[in-house]
């Protein structure tokens, strides 16, 4: 039997103008957890928020914190995110040339360990650390940018990685990131996807609430 999907809008769309009404949505919604994008214009070319800004969100969100620092040296701010009250610390496998050593960091600081691949990073990479992470992120646009174009190429990724996880027992979650929708869930889904990521999708919807309760009930 599938696994339920698990639903994580993406605040780097929400209303800067009206944040708190528009966490109040998400926090009535069936959403179950806030993606939150760090960005430092180094690693990706956009600067999103920095660390007072994700306070005040950690305050008002009733959802975990599923935090993905697109960032150069991420382990620098491993204690940052644990002050945030992070459940999730997503970091890129292209960022950290010391990945195990950061995984065992995020663990050790008691938080969950992602790591996301870009676009043109292979799922391959990961065979010698998929038993270790609780999650694998897959960009499926180029990271650094809201509202772009879904990759198709992400949904062979997902097959490859739910194989992977299969072949070597690991646990880790699947989640998809970029260009999430109602028209390219189903077949992100269907290809073995856990966790969908949307931003503009349910940030810009007319039904903020409606569009999570139909994202999280696909088929």
């Amino acid at each position: 039997m599938k696994n339920e999907i698990l639903i994580s809008p993406s605040l780097l769309s929400a209303d800067f103008g009206n944040l708190k009404a528009d966490l109040d949505k998400i926090n009535a919604s069936e959403a179950d957890w806030l993606h939150i994008d760090i960005m430092d214009g180094v690693f990706v070319p956009n600067i999103s928020f920095g660390f007072p800004v994700l306070k005040y969100v950690a305050e008002l969100s009733k959802k975990p914190l599923d935090v993905h620092l697109m960032i150069v040296q991420p382990e620098k701010f491993i204690r940052e995110v644990k002050d945030l009250g992070a459940m999730m610390m997503n970091v890129h496998f292209e960022a950290c040339p010391h990945l195990h050593r950061v995984v065992q960091q995020i663990k050790e600081a008691g938080m969950k360990a992602g790591v996301t691949l870009n676009p043109a990073t292979p799922v391959s990479m990961l065979a010698d650390i998929i038993e270790e992470v609780d999650m694998v992120l897959l960009m499926s646009v180029n990271p650094g940018f809201g509202g772009q174009k879904f990759i198709p190429h992400t949904l062979k990724k997902v097959r490859e990685l739910r194989e992977l996880i299969t072949a070597t027992g690991s646990h880790a979650l699947i989640e998809v990131h970029g260009g999430v929708n109602l028209q390219t869930a189903p077949s992100l889904i269907e290809a073995g996807a856990d966790v969908l990521v949307a931003g503009n999708a349910v940030f810009k919807a007319d039904d903020m609430i409606g569009t999570i309760h139909q994202l999280k009930n696909m088929k």
